[in-house]
């Protein structure tokens, strides 16, 4: 295994920091409704600003990349978006914070094509999953520190301290400035003998991490009232979430890693294999029992995530930006939105009727993801083996 560069653990770290703020806004809610005076309605609609323009906008940023050799800057994109949701603490009017959001979602959405990208084509040769992993696990930690930042600066400061949110960004973008090239440079293309993309195959590994993602999400969204219906507070409930999460990084690394030695395909359904039981097993049982079975559920589930990426480059190699765009972007975004039918289902039966159809939705995934045009190779290794005797 070869030592992890330098320039990769940079873009790991700004992976981290970009990605604190998308849990901000959902932290700073709150506050806004109780001392901003926004409605429910109107706090919602600035998620949404910043989750269209973060989700949607990533593959065009990603075909400019791949296509015309077109990118702003990371430690750009950092400082504006980092700058923008710390701005959020200066003003109550409705169209400047949602301007605010909307600048920051497309930060968030220029940043990780082209930082992707450069990982993917950083990766030492055999070991692309394991880097590709470092990566998605900053942007997982940055997920997890953005409520707490946020909830320590408004419960010492109140909205005015906000803008201290945007200390990580101003800290890290100087790191990242020789990380990419400026706007009008062209980047780095495929060579000509690289395979030839195959947006069949890509379109079915899509639709599979869309339904992953989909459960996934419904677990993370309504995981903390399901354990408050069970005898646990809230903050420990909240805890509870957190620890399946941190579970979920440690997942990342060992699938990554194995997928690269044993095959991607393997280790995916490895993944969802161990997940699907234990999340069923969770749901059945209590105590001590049940928060294991959830902590391995969250290791099986999230062990696919930097796995099913490298396969979208490697499915895609001479769209590497729009693959990356499409796989952090698009298909978070969508999955996303499937949550909202699990809470549907939530109001018309109950909630944990609700959380078993995530069973079948993570099932459905696994299928798509076994029927993949990818080769097995442990197949292939034991056809070459066969060939050579």
């Amino acid at each position: 295994m070869k030592r992890v560069s330098g320039q990769v653990l940079r873009l790991a770290l700004g992976h981290l920091s970009i990605d604190i703020y998308t849990t901000v806004i959902p932290a700073v809610i709150p506050v806004l409704v109780s001392e901003g005076g926004l409605s429910f309605l109107l706090a919602g609609l600035l998620l949404t600003a910043y989750n269209m323009t973060s989700s949607l906008v990533q593959p065009v940023f990603g075909w400019l990349a791949d296509a015309k050799g077109r990118t702003i800057p990371l430690a750009l994109t950092m400082l504006v978006g980092g700058v923008a949701i710390g701005l959020f603490g200066l003003t109550t009017s409705f169209p400047v914070l949602v301007l605010l959001a909307a600048i920051a979602g497309m930060m968030h959405a220029a940043f990780h094509p082209l930082a992707l990208s450069t990982v993917s084509r950083a990766a030492p040769e055999g070991e692309r999953g394991r880097t590709i992993s470092y990566f998605v696990v900053g942007g997982n930690l940055g997920f997890a520190l953005g409520p707490l930042l946020a909830g320590f600066l408004l419960g010492r400061f109140g909205l005015a301290g906000l803008p201290l949110v945007a200390l990580p960004a101003v800290l890290i973008a100087p790191l990242l400035r020789q990380s990419s090239l400026r706007v009008g440079v062209t980047t780095p293309r495929p060579a000509d003998d690289a395979p030839e993309n195959r947006p069949g195959a890509f379109a079915i590994l899509s639709i599979a991490s869309v339904i992953r993602a989909w459960a996934l999400f419904a677990v993370i969204g309504f995981l903390p009232a399901f354990l408050v219906s069970r005898g646990i507070g809230l903050v420990g409930s909240n805890l509870i979430t957190s620890a399946m999460l941190l579970a979920g990084v440690g997942g990342q690394l060992a699938g990554a890693s194995l997928s690269d030695r044993f095959g991607r395909k393997e280790f995916v359904l490895v993944g969802l294999g161990l997940a699907i039981p234990a999340y069923a097993g969770f749901l059945l049982t209590d105590g001590a029992l049940s928060l294991a079975l959830l902590g391995l559920f969250g290791f099986g589930l999230w062990s696919t995530f930097a796995i099913t990426v490298a396969l979208s480059h490697e499915l895609m190699p001479r769209a590497v930006g729009l693959a990356s765009g499409v796989m952090l972007g698009v298909v978070v975004g969508a999955g996303g939105i499937g949550v909202a039918a699990t809470g549907y289902i939530a109001d018309l039966w109950s909630l944990s009727f609700a959380l078993w159809t995530v069973v079948p939705v993570l099932v459905v995934s696994a299928l798509l993801y076994a029927v993949l045009p990818y080769p097995w190779k442990a197949a292939r290794t034991q056809i070459q083996r066969l060939r050579r005797k």
